[in-house]
C-alpha cells in the first residue's frame, strides 16, 4: 500500500488502507485484493525477498484492483478482473523494471497505467465483463469557472492526496497525508508541497474549481514531488526548485492528457506523474546542478 507512494513504512501502509476503508468497504476490499493477488504472484514466481517485502514488484496491484471497480463496476466478473489485473500488473513491473534499468529510470506506476488502460478499453468487447460506465467513473459536464473558493482550496489540497487512489474525499486524504508523516517529515511535508503546487498551478492556469475541488489536477504533482523531494534527488535547494518545477509540470499535462483520456472523464491515471518524471529524470545527468541522491 504505501510502496504507491514511494513508502515502504507498514505503518504508511496501514494508514492508507485503513483510509480506503472509510472511503467504502468496496474500495478498500478491491484495494486489498489486489495487495494480496500481486503479492502471491510475485512470491510465487520468487521475486527476489527484499523487493518483495517492501512492496517494490506489488504496489501497482494495489491501484489496479481499485481501477478495476472504478471503471467496470462492482460485478462479480469484476472480482476476477481485479485479480487478473493484480497479477499482470506485477509481471509487467518486472518488464518495464528490466527495460528501464539502462536508461536509470524506474517502472512507477507505469505497469498500473498500462495494464488499467489495456483491460478498461478492451472491456466493452467482451459482454460477461461489461456491464456499462459507472456514473462514478466519468466526471459529468463540468462548470468552466475557475474561481476558486475556500472549501476548494482546503478540501482540494487533502483530496490531491487521495485522488491518487481515485478517491475524491478530502477526509480520506487528511488520513493518508498523516500516514505519510508518519514515515517521516520529509515524506509528509513533499506530499504537501506537492499537493499546494497543483493547487497553485492549477489556479494560476485557470483551471475548473471543481476539478481542483476533486485533486484532478494534483494527485499526480504529490507523486511528482515525492518522487523527486524524498527518492531520487538529494535535499539541496537546487534539488528543491527542479521538485517544484516537476510538480508544477505535472499539472499543467495533466490537462493535456485528459483530452486524451476524454472517455473516462478527466482521470487521466498517473500518466501525466509517469511522463514527467521519466523525462525530467532523465535529464539530470546533463544537469550538473541537479544532482540524484544515488550520487557519491
Amino acid at each position: 500500500m504505501g510502496q504507491v507512494d514511494f513508502q515502504a513504512s507498514v505503518w504508511t501502509s496501514l494508514a492508507i488502507l485503513a483510509a480506503l476503508w472509510v472511503e467504502g468497504w468496496q474500495t478498500g476490499l478491491f484495494a486489498t485484493i489486489g495487495a494480496v493477488a500481486s503479492t502471491l504472484t510475485a512470491r510465487l514466481l520468487a521475486v527476489p525477498h527484499d523487493s518483495l517485502t517492501q512492496g517494490l514488484m506489488t504496489y501497482c496491484g494495489v491501484l489496479g484492483g481499485i481501477a478495476m471497480l472504478v471503471y467496470l463496476g462492482h460485478h462479480p466478473s469484476t472480482y476476477v478482473m481485479a485479480v487478473a489485473a493484480a497479477v499482470m500488473c506485477t509481471l509487467v513491473t518486472a518488464t518495464l523494471t528490466t527495460l528501464l534499468a539502462p536508461f536509470g529510470l524506474r517502472a512507477f506506476t507505469g505497469p498500473f497505467c498500462l495494464v488499467s488502460l489495456v483491460m478498461v478499453l478492451g472491456a466493452p468487447s467482451f459482454d460477461r465483463i461489461w456491464h456499462g460506465t459507472p456514473e462514478t467513473a466519468v466526471t459529468g459536464a463540468t462548470p468552466k469557472s475557475p474561481v476558486l473558493d475556500w472549501t476548494d482550496l482546503w478540501q482540494g489540497f487533502f483530496s490531491n492526496v487521495s485522488q491518487i487512489f481515485f478517491v475524491e474525499t478530502w477526509y480520506v486524504g487528511l488520513i493518508m497525508l498523516a500516514g505519510l508523516f508518519l514515515a517521516g517529515w520529509r515524506v509528509g511535508a513533499f506530499a504537501a508541497l506537492g499537493s499546494a503546487v497543483g493547487l497553485l498551478t492549477a489556479w494560476a492556469l485557470g483551471a475548473p474549481a471543481v476539478l481542483v475541488h476533486e485533486g484532478i489536477y494534483g494527485y499526480n504533482a504529490v507523486l511528482t514531488s515525492l518522487a523527486f523531494g524524498v527518492v531520487l534527488l538529494r535535499p539541496t535547494l537546487w534539488n528543491l526548485g527542479y521538485t517544484v518545477l516537476a510538480a508544477a509540470a505535472t499539472t499543467a499535462l495533466t490537462a493535456s492528457l485528459a483530452v486524451f483520456f476524454e472517455e473516462f472523464g478527466s482521470h487521466t491515471f498517473t500518466w501525466p506523474f509517469n511522463i514527467a518524471t521519466w523525462a525530467l529524470l532523465a535529464a539530470v545527468p546533463t544537469l550538473s546542478r541537479i544532482t540524484p541522491l544515488t550520487d557519491d
